[in-house]
């Protein structure tokens, strides 16, 4: 069990969707929690321990904080009915029972983990979950379970046993021997494992999570009560590539966290440091061609920060499938993909399919921007700025979901024009200072219609001779000579800086 702990709020991020809410907290989120048990009176409560309450047990709820507990959690109405405590209460996921919940956070608190939950195999396993509409977990290669996603319906008895045991059943074990399973999982494949109706399972999927021939463990998906996505076998190839690094870090005792990751990725993308050495730590090839790749979330602004979380999770695990070296770094808002030397699908291909199931899961609009292939790592840094500049000038076009740079080319050299003229106001025509803004987009549109009076008083919504009389009037203000072909330029120009 964890020697620390996590505070109660830490704890209910961990566990995700399998805690619905916070019903109260009359003293903040900071007590600490290293263990959960289920209420029962009899004997003495673990210090510092997350009390679940079965349903109807309120009387336990009063004992448990008698007994000092640090929280309590319950479903539905039942946590409702506990609002009077003087703990924190949390509302439970009512698919999940209560011993399979308080196993469920007595693993989060054994991975004794208080960095990002990203990278995490148990947001890994809900990650997973969300995208095949599966039921997962994640075992080492003893069969013991690591992680897993929240129940929802459907979870099988397979599913309890081996989440109550911490291991998957011996009779199902035997089952996998006696089919072959375990050969072709180690051969690299995507394997269906039928129903077994006498044994309590539903059907599922598993893949094997590899270091190059050593066997690490397993992914498994259960069928619940909806199918699988057709992008599950797609799903499960790039999790695994994602959990080898998690459960080979695990094994080794290393103490890198993902928050460590992220923060020598993002030197990649600014070039501030030794790129191709940062390359290798990271596992890539500094001298292989990248493709850059960057999404912006289209939400408010009060967008909360665990959305972008959550874009990272999902993106980690398409890339993967992808190139099982591709890095998905989070920089300044934005999410960047790097797919080094591309092959098979072009990475606009692939970035529109990432767009839309990010989409589809997030609820919020996506847009991506192909900055283009670096020809090996130290270039990333300038095809990074070029990137953000394409989500710029396309922020205003919610229908187009993905761009590449040579699509805007001109609308992104022109943004870096203007902003450099914007710090050099003798480089403009301050003549046009004496108009006002009907004005200015009058002059604006009649230069954008290379002179055509009739399409730029359509563009206005006004009649020819009005725009007519306009510029005139402006001519006359400003001493313009719209004849003169630099004039009309440099005018252009400074109406848009």
């Amino acid at each position: 069990m964890s020697k620390t702990g996590l505070t109660v709020k830490a704890l209910m991020e961990a566990l995700d969707g399998a805690v619905h809410g916070l019903v109260a907290a009359p003293r903040g989120l900071g007590t600490l929690v290293r263990t959960a048990v289920v209420a029962q009176e009899e004997g003495p409560l673990p210090t510092a321990a997350l009390v679940v309450i079965p349903s109807g047990g309120a009387a336990l709820a009063a004992w448990a904080e008698r007994q000092g507990a640090s929280a309590v959690a319950a479903t539905g109405t039942d946590a409702d009915g506990l609002r009077g405590l003087g703990l924190p209460v949390l509302s439970v996921d009512p698919s999940l029972g209560p011993e399979e919940f308080a196993a469920l956070a007595r693993a989060v608190l054994e991975t004794d983990r208080t960095e990002s939950r990203h990278g995490d195999l148990f947001s890994l396993a809900q990650t997973v979950a969300t995208l095949t509409g599966g039921i997962v977990s994640i075992e080492d290669a003893a069969g013991q379970v690591l992680a897993y996603s929240a129940s929802g319906e459907g979870a099988d008895e397979l599913r309890r046993q081996t989440i109550l045991g911490r291991g998957c059943p011996e009779s199902f074990l035997a089952h996998m021997r006696e089919w072959g399973v375990n050969e072709r999982i180690w051969a690299g494949e995507v394997v269906e494992v039928a129903e077994r109706p006498d044994l309590g399972a539903a059907r599922r999927l598993v893949v094997g999570i590899r270091a190059g021939e050593r066997a690490l463990g397993t992914i498994w998906v259960q069928v619940g009560d909806h199918p699988l996505a057709p992008t599950s076998v797609q799903v499960l190839h790039g999790a695994a590539r994602l959990a080898s690094v998690h459960v080979m870090r695990a094994n080794s005792g290393a103490r890198s966290t993902g928050r460590d990751t992220e923060e020598l990725s993002v030197g990649l993308l600014t070039g501030a440091f030794d790129t191709e050495a940062l390359a290798r730590h990271l596992g890539a090839d500094p001298s292989t061609p990248v493709a850059v790749i960057a999404l912006a979330l289209r939400g408010p602004e009060s967008d909360p920060p665990w959305r972008l979380d959550h874009a990272a999770e999902i993106a980690s695990v398409y890339a993967a499938a992808y190139r099982k070296d591709a890095l998905v770094i989070p920089a300044c808002g934005l999410l960047y993909v790097l797919l080094p030397a591309a092959t098979g699908r072009p990475p606009a291909a692939w970035a529109g399919e990432l767009v839309q199931v990010l989409r589809d899961n997030l609820g919020t609009p996506v847009q991506a921007a192909v900055a283009g292939t670096a020809p090996r790592m130290r270039a990333v840094p300038s095809l990074k700025k070029v990137a953000s500049r394409t989500l710029d000038v396309v922020a205003d076009r919610p229908g187009q979901h993905v761009t590449s740079f040579e699509e805007v080319r001109s609308s992104v050299v022109l943004r870096d024009l203007f902003d450099t003229l914007a710090d050099m106001p003798q480089l403009r025509d301050d003549r046009l200072d004496a108009l006002d803004g009907e004005q200015r987009r009058s002059l604006s549109a009649y230069l954008d219609a290379f002179g055509d009076v009739t399409a730029a008083a359509r563009h206005l919504h006004v009649h020819p001779n009005t725009l007519r009389h306009r510029v005139r009037r402006i001519c006359s203000l400003t001493g313009l000579d719209l004849d003169d072909a630099e004039q009309r330029l440099l005018a252009a120009i400074t109406l848009r800086v």
